[in-house]
């Protein structure tokens, strides 16, 4: 069977950004049996996401994410349907997911490195929280089950008044800052008059320096993501400038990374919860939807420079942004770290510092 896969093609350097050439698309066979333990399945979404931009390098800077080889399969979170299937647990048609899921459009996988896509949660708090790169995969979640799980107001920075707009008029966010029209401290300070209290940092950088400069006291940064620093050889997560570093001890604000994969205990309650708010109409998903593998080297390097729309990024027929209606879906299935690790558990009091989260995705659709 000829199928299709993408190899990376070459790395962009240390301090380079990456660009589509990076990735190549090729074809090969895949073998037509499978042994018993293993499955074959047919690849539905694929995760391009910021912390595979380490993946690129020859040292990922990190003893928990192996380099991307040249010439060999990239890997990443992924979700397919069975079609084939020698082991026990799983049967033909069964949705599974993986975090190395090779970016091909059907794989042979062993059985034993999946899990079922499934389909909980109770908390409240009353605080002011921030979301940077609010529009997207992660941002664009965040908010919301903030605003589910009790924060009075909730405030997103992105780079595009469309952004804005979808944010307050469609989200539910409180209000949106576009960072590239005025200055983001003197916006935060009339947006957040009561300072901030939750802050979920997808960037890093600048915006993220103004917003823990308005922080409260014991209050928190949720350390998803440093995006604008990933073309930078520094150490992660990226130390912050002194005057800033000097403000987050004074004020005893949190900040510290979590990893995903150590919670998959978590993942199953949290999708249940996370598919019952959007079955209920209480979680909205925007999707930027792009045709064909051959083209995923472009979409991850749009992810990268923030020239997406909204939310994660899929391949499937079309360019267009749209409302995901298979749940569960993998941004789901990753979001549920945020409802159970940091919203149900920590925002009820200002004085109890909640766990900082890792999760980040943008999707890409392969259709029949």
């Amino acid at each position: 069977m000829t199928i299709q896969r993408v190899v990376l093609n070459s790395r962009p350097g240390e301090t380079g950004s990456p660009v589509a050439e990076n990735f190549r698309v090729e074809e090969v066979n895949l073998p037509d049996n499978i042994n018993e333990g293993q499955v074959k399945a047919r690849t539905l979404y694929l995760s391009v996401d910021p912390y595979m931009r380490c993946r690129m390098n020859e040292n990922t800077g990190t003893d928990y994410l192996t380099p991307w080889q040249l010439s060999q399969v990239v890997d990443g979170g992924g979700i397919g349907i069975i079609e084939e299937s020698k082991h026990t647990n799983f049967s033909k048609g069964d949705f599974v997911t993986s975090f190395f899921w090779p970016w091909q459009t059907k794989v042979i996988l062993d059985g034993n490195s999946l899990e079922k896509e499934k389909g909980h949660v109770a908390a409240g708090s009353n605080q002011t929280m921030v979301v940077s790169a609010a529009a997207g995969a992660c941002g664009s979640l965040a908010g919301q089950i903030g605003r589910l799980m009790g924060c009075s107001r909730v405030v997103g920075i992105c780079g595009t008044q469309e952004k804005c707009l979808i944010l307050t008029s469609e989200l539910g966010f409180d209000a949106a800052i576009n960072y590239k029209e005025g200055k983001v401290a003197e916006q935060l300070h009339e947006l957040c008059p009561a300072g901030v209290d939750v802050y979920f940092d997808n960037v890093g950088g600048d915006i993220s320096d103004a917003v823990i400069s308005q922080m409260n006291q014991n209050s928190h940064v949720i350390l998803c993501g440093q995006i604008s620093q990933y073309n930078k050889d520094v150490p992660y997560p990226p130390p912050l400038p002194p005057a800033v570093e000097a403000i987050r001890k004074e004020r005893n604000i949190t900040r510290e990374r979590y990893l995903v994969i150590n919670y998959k205990d978590k993942f199953e309650s949290g999708i249940l919860q996370l598919s019952q708010w959007f079955k209920e109409g209480k979680l909205k998903i925007k999707e930027t939807m792009i045709n064909g593998l051959e083209n995923i080297g472009a979409a991850f390097q749009s992810m990268m420079t923030g020239d997406t729309s909204v939310g994660p990024v899929h391949l499937q027929r079309g360019l267009h942004l749209c409302l995901c209606r298979k749940l569960p879906n993998l941004h789901l299935f990753l979001a549920s770290l945020l409802v159970l690790r940091t919203f149900t558990s920590n925002l009820r009091a200002r004085t109890t510092p909640p766990s900082p989260i890792d999760m980040s995705v943008n999707k890409i659709c392969l259709s029949p």
